[in-house]
């Protein structure tokens, strides 16, 4: 797994680093997305995690939730439009797990998306995203994760 200023950055998931969202084919049509452990590290231990419902759209480079912390609070924003299918609703009770466990535990919603075959080539693969971010923590001034 690569590590990034000691960030973990698993390598079998697919990356847009600019707006520090992981995505992973589920092998059924769907895609699985949350945050880094790059992306929870400078927002700091998230207080609220609110999802866009199930049944609902997103539109490609908008919001799929709203995550508040201490010392933000803004919009994960989803490379992939689609319309959701399932919520983390353990995450909406206890949004510490996408800080404690960014890819496991701590995922945000699951997407039968409209445009994968166009958005998939732009996202990064795990293997490959050490040099982007590293120049995306150097160009944000974030040393690293904890």
């Amino acid at each position: 797994m690569p590590v990034v200023n000691n960030c973990d950055i698993p390598d079998a998931l697919l990356y847009d680093v600019d707006n520090h969202i992981w995505f992973v084919e589920m092998g059924d049509g769907t895609i699985k997305l949350g945050m880094t452990s790059v992306a929870t590290a400078m927002a700091g231990q998230l207080v609220a995690f609110t999802p866009k419902k199930a049944g609902r759209s997103v539109d490609a480079g908008k919001s799929c939730a709203t995550v508040e912390s201490g010392k933000w609070v803004g919009p994960a924003k989803s490379a992939a439009a689609g319309d959701v299918v399932a919520v983390n609703t353990d995450l909406v009770a206890n949004p510490q797990l996408a800080n404690t466990d960014p890819y496991e535990k701590g995922w945000f919603i699951i997407l039968k998306p409209t445009n994968w075959d166009a958005v998939k080539p732009t996202l990064t693969l795990g293997a490959q995203v050490t040099a982007k971010y590293e120049a995306k923590m150097a160009a944000d001034g974030f040393a690293g994760c904890p």
